[in-house]
């Protein structure tokens, strides 16, 4: 039993290493005594859920988040829940509502899962200064397959296609994520809606 303790102890800090490893990049960007942003000791003191959020113990799925960002070009974060994290991409034209719309989406760090909550001020000379408001937000299930085979959300990142249903306020139905061919550069992504299936009778 001893021993089996010890394991688990092992694992649970390998998992929190991992995930502070994941939060690097993002950390590494923000000065926390003058951002209020997630992570900074303002946000732990606030710590709470917007009211119109659903209670995040009772979710069995994954959550999603667009925040519109006033920076020093408007654009909208598409973020993902993943593997403890939020997958994140810039979307300069916000998400498509047309399967015939293809959005630009520039690949971003992974953010800490507090912060699909945030909204307010980043401040001026801080990374992403100006403000944020959530767009739209709510849960997502993966639809990626591969030969009929489900395909986890990172995996299918890093493939280069991920295929997903949003439940949201706004953004409703199927969406695809599929990187383009960078010819040398950093990779951009596309995000597009797709088409629904007519049922036939």
């Amino acid at each position: 039993m001893a021993d089996r303790d010890r394991m688990a102890d092992r694992d649970r800090d390998r998992d929190r290493d991992r995930d502070r490893d994941r939060l690097a990049d993002y950390r590494g960007k923000r000065d926390f005594r003058k951002t209020g942003e997630p992570g900074s000791a303002r946000w732990r003191r606030s710590g709470s859920r917007r009211p119109d959020e659903p209670d995040k113990a009772k979710q069995k799925e994954p959550r999603f988040v667009v925040q519109k960002h006033d920076a020093s070009s408007l654009h909208y974060d598409f973020r993902l829940e993943a593997e403890g994290v939020l997958k994140s991409w810039a979307v300069p034209k916000g998400p498509p509502d047309d399967p015939s719309q293809k959005r630009l989406a520039t690949p971003t760090e992974d953010h800490p899962l507090e912060y699909a909550d945030f909204e307010g001020e980043i401040p001026e000379g801080e990374y992403g200064a100006g403000h944020v408001e959530v767009w739209d937000s709510g849960t997502y299930c993966n639809l990626t397959e591969d030969h009929g085979e489900p395909v986890g959300v990172e995996e299918a990142i890093g493939r280069g296609h991920l295929k997903v249903r949003l439940d949201g306020g706004k953004l409703r139905g199927g969406y695809a994520l599929t990187r383009m061919h960078s010819g040398g550069r950093s990779p951009g992504w596309l995000l597009m809606k797709t088409r629904e299936r007519s049922s036939r009778s």
